[in-house]
């Protein structure tokens, strides 16, 4: 009987742990962004298309530093990335306080391209290195692992935003103050946190079990050498999914608190913290999907997952109160397991391509950028019909999911 394959082994540890909480700092700042798009609205009276920028700013710096980010990890290696991912989330972070002396958008837009240049370079990098510490057999288990605690910072995100930032506005409608001291707070945190990781030891020998043409779950054929990246197409397709789930991640996120004030009625800071629930549900939903897959195929519990959230996004839309709202909170849910697994599904039997793969997957979190500002243009006449957009993300996700298997053999 094979024996069961381990999480992790011992020596990676420290590593696991430190890499783990990478994905804790950039929730917080992905689910910040979403405070500060409302915030914009209140403060520098901006529409909700035009907030919509805010993620524009965000997830369009996947698609400019996905693939430099992968390139610079081949050639540099895991260490020296997450390195260069913490400098530029640190700068990016800093470079709010100019912007809230000149209360100007654009500049905030520049600052958060950034700083989620540093957040590129950061999922560039962690995935891959998460992965290689163990067992390819058991990296969907390590990627949902982690990215659980990338819901732990989605959740810590925007109940700091609504303490700081959405409470203030009582007082000071027109204050900035608060954004440019919270940000000075962040940016101090990650440069510790950068300066810490130059005294972890990483073994300079770490290979991605994607590679190791043992490994039970490799595709002989897929570690030709002569093949190409592009050749893999459920590789293709995964970043065809990842591109339409962050896509609706991004609209879903953006127009929240949106839906908590316009539909439910609530202050802008109760719907934030409504949202810091909805992450904590996805997070829930990390933990739950990471058991889960114990038991069920992962491609297997992916599609019904984005079934489910078929369903949510048309009771959202409905507008039947709580009921509705509680499917807009439930969608965080079923969204949780979609990212790491559809990564994790994609860099299978990529062989010496892998790296490279990550960073093309990574690029497609560029979705992120067109959606928001496209559901806000619904969102000006109705921010429940909005939600209806996100179906047709759902959808290629299914898709990718059920038909994962067949895919992947013939690639």
């Amino acid at each position: 009987m094979e024996a069961i394959p381990r999480f992790t082994e011992k020596r990676y540890y420290i590593i696991l742990a430190f890499v783990t909480s990478l994905f804790l700092l950039w929730g917080v700042a992905m689910t910040m962004g979403d405070v500060l798009n409302k915030h914009f609205q209140n403060v520098l009276h901006i529409s909700k298309s035009r907030s919509g920028l805010v993620q524009l700013s965000i997830f369009g710096a996947y698609g400019v530093m996905g693939i430099p980010a992968g390139l610079f990890m081949k050639h540099f290696g895991y260490k020296p990335g997450v390195l260069l991912g913490l400098f530029l989330y640190a700068c990016g972070a800093f470079l709010f306080v100019p912007a809230a002396d000149a209360q100007s958008f654009t500049f905030f837009r520049v600052a958060l391209f950034i700083l989620a240049c540093g957040l590129a370079t950061l999922e560039a990098v962690a995935h891959p290195f998460i992965a290689s510490l163990g067992d390819q057999r058991t990296s969907d288990r390590r990627l949902n692992f982690a990215q659980a605690f990338n819901g732990v910072g989605g959740v810590i995100g925007p109940l700091i935003g609504s303490y700081f930032i959405l409470r203030a506005e009582a007082g000071h409608t027109n204050d900035l103050v608060a954004v440019k001291y919270l940000y000075i707070g962040i940016g101090l945190v990650i440069t510790l946190v950068g300066l810490s990781f130059v005294f972890v030891k990483v073994p300079k020998n770490l290979t991605d079990p994607h590679i190791v043409a043992t490994d039970t779950m490799a595709v002989v054929d897929s570690l030709d050498p002569a093949k190409k990246l592009f050749q893999h197409k459920h590789f293709v397709f995964a970043v065809i999914a990842q591109l339409f789930n962050v896509a609706a991640q991004g609209g879903t996120w953006a127009y929240f608190i949106n839906y908590g004030h316009e539909v439910m009625h609530l202050s802008d800071a109760s719907a934030a913290n409504y949202f810091a629930f909805s992450i904590f549900m996805m997070m829930v939903g990390r933990f739950v999907g990471t058991y889960l897959m114990g038991y069920i195929r992962p491609s297997k519990l992916l599609a019904i997952f984005a079934a489910c959230n078929i369903v949510m996004c048309i009771v959202v839309s409905q507008q039947m109160g709580w009921v509705s709202f509680g499917a807009l909170i439930m969608i965080n849910f079923f969204f949780s397991i979609m990212f790491p697994t559809i990564f994790s599904l994609g860099l299978k039997d990529l062989g010496r391509h892998t790296q490279q793969g990550a960073s093309f997957i990574v690029m497609g979190i560029v979705g992120g950028a067109l959606f928001p500002p496209l559901m806000g243009l619904i969102a000006n006449k109705n921010v429940a019909t909005a939600y209806l957009l996100p179906i047709i993300c759902y959808l290629v996700i299914f898709a990718f999911a059920i038909t994962y298997h067949r895919v992947r053999k013939t690639s």
